[in-house]
């Protein structure tokens, strides 16, 4: 196969590049910085010059993989590739739909409005600039050429934003002497994340001609104790588990979700608990395959341990933050 990712720096599309070399099929990344798989061919482009896919626009293409978020450059290379591209698999997001509230929601979801312009203002738009991505595609290609992947929370070796990392790092290396974890007492809260190996895969079985359509690309839902027992699986971690009450952490200025001062994955706000419990069973049906969670976190921790030197983890809590918290919470 003949693959044309556009992207191909960045984790997403890095790891679909190499997914689909390691399959014996020649890619070329369309992209402006450098770092390529080795063994891919590289196109430096700036996707913001309406003549940025020129020149791979001239040749024929089995399949494109596009993971933008800007609807101007999707738009764009809709109108330039048409012509030469058999397949056109875009990868959304499930923020595009217009709540996240339901459990269980489908892909027949209602979605959000789409944004008008050719670029987000700020991050605010970036459901609604996903939803004008999609309409761009299916409006060039039409459904029978046309993959949407709504993706949920990737995770795995890679995650610089630390969302699938923090929790085994933390049961790793505990800040207490006693090895207590302080958590959020959030036992309703579903979790649900996609090892990237994993979407990067059925990404690659999509441009080979499997099934065209739209499908939630989601991990198996799970609550968030399950996932806490994963990561502490994967740390062997047999320290206490110190459970904050929710108004508590809030109150003393812990944040949600991910971020500096965070408990990553934790979202208090009951309306957005269905982000993490789509259906994925279209995708299942479609091909994706997803391994157990345990291994994504022991990937994940040693993938954390092996850049440890970066004194980052891209979300959580410092050493000095928890301790402070827990001597608090005592």
């Amino acid at each position: 196969m003949k693959l044309l990712v556009l992207g191909g720096t960045a984790w997403v599309g890095h790891t679909v590049a190499a997914t689909a070399l390691a399959a014996g099929h020649h890619v070329t990344c369309l992209a402006r910085g450098d770092d390529v798989t080795d063994g891919t061919a590289l196109v430096h482009a700036d996707r913001d010059r309406d003549d940025a896919l020129a020149s791979v626009a001239a040749e024929h293409w089995d399949a494109v993989i596009d993971v933008a978020r800007q609807p101007g450059h999707v738009r764009r290379a809709v109108r330039d590739l048409e012509p030469m591209v058999e397949r056109y698999i875009f990868v959304a997001s499930g923020n595009a739909y217009a709540s996240q509230e339901e459990i269980g929601q489908n892909e027949d979801a209602l979605l959000l409005d789409p944004l008008d312009a050719d670029a987000m203002a700020s991050m605010e738009d970036y459901g609604a600039a996903k939803v004008a991505c999609e309409n761009a595609v299916l409006a060039g290609f039409g459904s029978s050429r046309t993959v949407i992947v709504r993706a949920g929370l990737i995770g795995g070796p890679g995650d610089l934003s630390g969302r699938s990392g923090y929790w085994p790092w933390r049961f790793a290396h505990p800040s207490s002497e006693d090895g207590a974890v302080l958590v959020p007492d959030a036992p309703e809260l579903p979790t649900a994340i996609i090892d990237i190996r994993d979407l990067a895969a059925w990404l690659v079985l999509l441009a080979e001609g499997g099934p065209v359509g739209t499908f939630n690309a989601t991990g198996m839902p799970v609550p968030f104790f399950e996932h806490i027992d994963a990561a502490r699986a994967a740390a062997a971690h047999h320290g206490a588990i110190v459970r904050a009450p929710e108004s508590w952490l809030a109150d003393h200025g812990v944040g949600e979700w991910s971020g500096p001062r965070s408990m990553p994955l934790w979202l208090a706000d009951r309306s957005w608990y269905g982000m993490n419990a789509r259906s994925n069973e279209r995708a299942l049906a479609a091909g994706l395959a997803l391994r157990p969670l345990a291994d994504t976190l022991a990937a994940t921790l040693h993938w954390e341990i092996a850049r440890a030197d970066t004194g980052s983890h891209g979300a959580g809590l410092t050493d000095s933050d928890e301790r402070e918290l827990l001597a608090a919470l005592a």
